[in-house]
Formats: C-alpha cells, structure tokens, sequence
C-alpha cells in the first residue's frame, strides 16, 4: 500500500479504480498534484499499475472495495484515511445483451455494480455532513443509457437509472454547493470492450474520456468527443419508430 505524501491539496476517491478510464485519470489528477485513493477489488493489479504507471505513486493510496457488496460500505468509508474533495464513480462490468436474457446473475451483477452500489456507496458519502471538504461527485455513465436498444437494453437500463439517480443527486445537493457530474461516455477502447465488434472511428481512448472526468466543468452532462455529442442529441431526440430500427 501506499502512503500519502504530507503536502496541503485535494484528495480524490476514486471508485471502480481498475477500470481503464479510472487508471488514467489516476494519472491525471496526480500530475495536478492531487491525491487519490483509489479504491477496487483488483488491488494487487493496481499496486502493479501505480509503480509502473504513476511517476507520482507517493500520493497514491489503495484500498479494497467492491461495488456489489453493500454491507461493506459504511465500514470502508469509515475508515478511508481521508475524506475526499472529489469523489468518482468508475465501477463497470458488461455482459452481453443475449447472454444477459438468459443469466440474470450476469444481468444481476451489471445492476449491482451500475446502479445499486452506485447508490449505496454515494449516498453514504453524500449524507457525511461532517466532511465540508466535499465539492464534487462524478459518475461515468453510458450513451447506451439515453434510449432503450434491442441490442444492449439490459446493461443501458442500468446506466440510465444511474445517470437519473445523479440528476436528482445533483439537485439534492445543490444547497450544499456540490456539483455532481455525469459523464455519458461512447465506445471506449478498453478492456471491457475487447473483442467486442465496434465501428473504430467511434473509438475513443481512456485517457480523453479521464480528461473529462478530471477538468468536469458545473454542466451536469459531459458527452466526451464531437461525434458522439452529434450522436447523443440524435438518440434522445429520435422518434421511437427509427430508435427501433437501430441495432
């Protein structure tokens, strides 16, 4: 594990840390000089990461969460070193729509670790009154989340009732001052879509997507990449009888 280096500046956690999009924004915010927990049940993974990956790996900390098991949360926040200025929601996990149909534990696991422990985890943060230092929440969403498609309908309705889950956060906190965020993310090369058949014009790499995340401004929808905002405003505005006709 790692310790954190004494210098005055604001500490980042960032949940779901061993996703590629998160690793990259561990980069980024630590070259900024911030300092960041980063949290996943991939720890040894992350040790690795950090010492080959971070040149500044001193202000990096990293703690064991999962997302799916609600019962450890209150504890592990609890006992986090530091209360964070930045929190960021990054856990993922897909399964194909077809085999989801078939498996709901695989179906079961994309809601856990989308929406319900989003909101599990989240709310404990967000009703810590006694950490004032909280400023921002950022969650990464989806655009399979914006309309219901018959090829991914099952892990899109998860990010969709996350994304809305953030839109009411965000007006809940409003009074507090604290911006919450949603990032609605295209194809992103990573792990999770390797082997997947997507169009490579589409593509955008973690490190664009972690920039997004890293310089979120006080809108709550960042859509990453001009292609892909062209393509949101026609999902959400598309008339149902062509969305039908989309894959």
């Amino acid at each position: 594990m790692f310790i954190f280096a004494p210098m005055q500046t604001k500490t980042v956690l960032i949940l779901g840390a061993n996703s590629d999009v998160a690793k990259a924004a561990i980069q980024q915010y630590t070259a900024k000089g911030y300092r960041v927990i980063a949290a996943s049940r991939s720890t040894e993974a992350l040790e690795s990461f950090v010492k080959q990956s971070v040149p500044q790996r001193e202000l990096v900390t990293i703690q064991y969460f999962d997302a799916a098991d609600f019962g450890s949360h209150a504890p592990f926040y609890a006992q986090l070193p530091e209360k964070p200025h930045i929190v960021v929601y990054a856990a993922g996990f897909l399964k194909n729509n077809e085999a989801a149909l078939l498996d709901f534990d695989g179906a079961f696991r994309m809601m856990q670790v989308h929406y319900a422990g989003a909101v599990s985890i989240l709310n404990i943060i967000a009703m810590d009154a006694k950490n004032e230092r909280l400023e921002r929440i950022i969650g990464l969403s989806s655009l399979s989340g914006v309309r219901g498609r018959k090829s991914n309908f099952i892990y899109g309705s998860t990010k969709s009732a996350f994304t809305q889950y953030l839109a009411g956060l965000r007006q809940y906190l409003f009074a507090r001052r604290i911006t919450v965020n949603v990032i609605v993310a295209g194809y992103i090369r990573s792990k999770m879509t390797a082997g997947l058949n997507l169009p490579e014009s589409l593509m955008l790499e973690p490190a664009f997507i972690a920039n997004a995340v890293v310089n979120a401004g006080s809108g709550f929808t960042i859509v990453p990449g001009l292609k892909w905002k062209l393509i949101y405003t026609a999902l959400k505005y598309m008339p149902e009888r062509l969305v039908a006709k989309l894959p």
